[in-house]
């Protein structure tokens, strides 16, 4: 089959033949339809220092993805042939307690797909079978590819009550602007973000912030005195990793405010902990998604007309690989999805 390798321990990726997995007991094989490209892929892709430390070549990326099933090994049950999927990238040990006690988002020995074994840029992936999420209604097929990214934003988004709130989001980009769109729909008084990149905060505007603050030449000074805020926003969600961005967001933050935290820092971020006490602040950090409570509230979301699809600006063949990484990397873009079934895509696609 094609796949998208790491094929040595440097820059690039290239598409090569690799052998078709076949699935074992438990194990589903699925057919690769679209994929999505994330910042893990880009930090592969480059091998920054990140990826040195943590990938092994060769390795077939990806984690984001929508396909349909083939085959089941034995013992699978629940989900048969001509079933299209999606799956959860996490995979996770199952033994270890918190596994044992159904959080397993917080499984301690968690690997991730496209990471740490082979994964979705490919015709064929094998997944185990408890990783694996049927959708039961109609989805659009570049949507569910993003299922995995857009599960981030629905954990973020849904950590704190946000009916009424006022929220405050820094970052926007792709799973930034999706959390917006998901906290109108979830009945967020006002969603304000934050960015640099006018093609990005356009883009939450469509997807239904109230405000896109572009912090180089606003405040959220004047944006709260412009909604007529008095005490500071009532739900943070720092999507950046930039420590400016979690500093500017505490001292924003009103009396008893709650702060989900997704963004990965590269470095020491200080933090205004007398701010965070006095104000009693709580931040809770968030990595993937729920299984599947997540995945479930992710679904009937868009069964009750959530519309993520203007996140996804840019569709690629999957022999247009270098294009769409290129693209991704510019970050004049949304998401972007690859084409599993057909090698190229006409511009503008």
């Amino acid at each position: 089959m094609k796949a998208l390798v790491k094929t040595d321990a440097g820059p690039g990726l290239e598409l090569t033949d690799v052998p078709t997995p076949r699935p074992g007991t438990g194990e589903v094989l699925i057919r690769v339809l679209r994929t999505g490209i994330c910042g893990t892929d880009l930090h592969i892709e480059s091998w920054d220092q990140w990826a040195a430390r943590t990938v092994r070549a060769p390795l077939v990326l990806g984690h984001e993805f929508v396909g349909e099933v083939v085959e089941t090994g034995p013992g699978v049950a629940d989900i048969s042939t001509g079933d299209l999927v999606s799956g959860e990238g996490h995979l996770v040990c199952g033994k270890c307690r918190n596994c044992l006690a159904g959080r397993r988002h917080l499984c301690i020995r968690t690997i991730g797909l496209g990471v740490h074994t082979d994964g979705a840029f490919a015709e064929y992936l094998v997944l185990p079978q408890s990783n694996v999420w049927v959708h039961r209604h109609p989805v659009d097929l570049d949507v569910a590819a993003i299922f995995d990214p857009y599960g981030n934003a629905v954990h973020t988004a849904l950590s704190f009550p946000v009916l009424g709130e006022d929220v405050l989001i820094t970052g926007a980009g792709p799973i930034g602007m999706m959390a917006a769109a998901i906290a109108r729909h979830a009945g967020a008084r006002n969603v304000v973000i934050t960015d640099v990149s006018p093609y990005r905060l356009e883009l939450a505007r469509k997807l239904g912030a109230t405000v896109a603050l572009d912090v180089r030449t606003g405040s959220l000074e004047e944006v709260m005195a412009e909604l007529r805020m008095a005490e500071g926003f009532d739900v943070g969600m720092e999507m950046s990793g930039r420590a400016d961005a979690l500093r500017e967001m505490v001292a924003r933050m009103g009396p008893g405010g709650r702060i989900a935290v997704l963004g990965l820092p590269t470095g020491d971020v200080p933090v205004d902990m007398a701010t965070v006490v006095t104000r009693m602040l709580t931040l809770r950090g968030i990595y993937g998604r729920e299984m599947f409570e997540t995945w479930y509230a992710m679904s009937v979301m868009l069964q009750g007309g959530l519309d993520i699809s203007p996140v996804i600006t840019h569709r690629f063949g999957y022999a247009q690989h270098a294009e769409a990484f290129a693209t991704a990397r510019s970050g004049q873009c949304g998401k972007i999805v690859i084409d599993w079934t057909r090698p190229t895509l006409p511009p503008g696609a």
